[in-house]
């Protein structure tokens, strides 16, 4: 099992910045990517953004060059830095991480933190 506790969502104004953080316990020895994923009101959860255990990342094209996710794998930690944000980018934002112990991929979610961007 993982554990996933989401941090640093808020209310921010159009072009402001937001820093979310993941901290993951547990079975973390064998997460293989996580990531940020966020789901607006009406509409399906989509990828933000995913780091891998090698180090790559990939990133939705609505936040290329305005977000950034990094790791701490000292403090088993995950971030997203968010940017020039903007009023579409409010959403619930969720934590993600999997595991594939023996070739059976398992995902685990934190429990969402708001982010609201004013225009």
């Amino acid at each position: 099992q993982v554990q996933l506790v989401e941090s640093g969502g808020g209310l921010v104004q159009a072009g402001g910045s937001l820093r979310l953080s993941c901290a993951a316990s547990g079975s973390i020895f064998s997460i293989n990517a996580m990531g940020w994923y966020r789901q607006a009101p009406g509409k399906q959860r989509e990828l933000v953004a995913r780091i891998f255990s090698g180090g790559s990342t990939n990133y939705a094209d609505s936040v290329k060059g305005r977000f950034t996710i990094s790791r701490d794998n000292a403090k088993n930690t995950v971030y997203l830095q968010m940017n020039s944000l903007k009023p579409e980018d409010t959403a619930v934002y969720y934590c993600n991480a999997e595991r594939s112990p023996g070739g059976v991929t398992y995902a685990y979610w934190g429990q969402g933190t708001q982010v609201t961007v004013s225009s």
